[in-house]
């Protein structure tokens, strides 16, 4: 089972996440609190991913992120925001956060959405992501990201396009008919290349700097 908990300021978005994800088999929300009681929570019930609300009146979003991230074995997190807020975003992205949902992601979605962040994906959401790269990375010529890019393999393009579009180590292991362990180092390389420090910085720079719209390359053997 994969333990999620629910953190918004609002009772109906906690308790329509909650009704969401309680339909998956494999999926327990084990607990729906307003931001002053996050932590606390997720010390208690020690979820496996924690969808946090980025900006709540009681407590920041950003300092309940910090404060998770800082726990022994800290949850995957992936805050959950609205359209106006990408500052709140790149803040929450270069802090650590997994990834970002829209509060009005598709109910069908969510689920899997879940489960890609609970096997190590990356998420996010397609109508706000353009505005936070944009203002998120500097892909321009000369600058350190556009040098790491055009240092990146073949096959580690691919890897990195495929982290961007959420797969985890397992599944991009899967779409490339290789090993996890050689997945595992090539994400490593990638990350060392490009200069960022987790697989969401890589995804957004990956987008940022129009790797998804390149061709696929075919699957490799190992």
């Amino acid at each position: 089972m994969i333990r999620v908990l629910v953190v918004d300021d609002e009772a109906m978005v906690r308790t329509g996440f909650r009704h969401i994800l309680d339909t998956a088999d494999d999926i327990e929300v084990v607990a729906a609190v307003s931001g002053g009681a996050a932590v606390e929570t997720a010390r208690g019930r020690r979820p496996d991913v924690v969808l946090l609300d980025i900006r709540m009146p009681d407590v920041d979003g950003l300092t309940v992120l910090a404060e998770l991230r800082r726990m022994p074995d800290p949850p995957v997190v992936a805050m959950l925001t609205t359209f106006d807020m990408d500052e709140y975003v790149s803040a929450a992205l270069r802090s650590g956060a997994a990834g970002f949902l829209l509060k009005d992601t598709d109910p069908e979605q969510l689920p899997y959405l879940i489960r890609s962040l609970a096997q190590g994906g990356v998420v996010l959401s397609g109508k706000v992501t353009r505005r936070v790269v944009d203002g998120y990375l500097d892909t321009g010529p000369g600058s350190p990201a556009a040098t790491g890019v055009a240092r990146l393999s073949e096959r580690e393009r691919t890897v990195v396009v495929l982290v961007a579009e959420g797969l985890s180590n397992t599944g991009i292991a899967e779409r490339m008919h290789l090993s996890a362990a050689t997945v595992k180092d090539h994400v490593s390389a990638v990350l060392a290349k490009l200069g960022v420090g987790n697989r969401v910085q890589a995804a957004l720079l990956a987008q940022r700097a129009g790797l998804l719209n390149e061709p696929s390359a075919p699957p490799e053997g190992r």
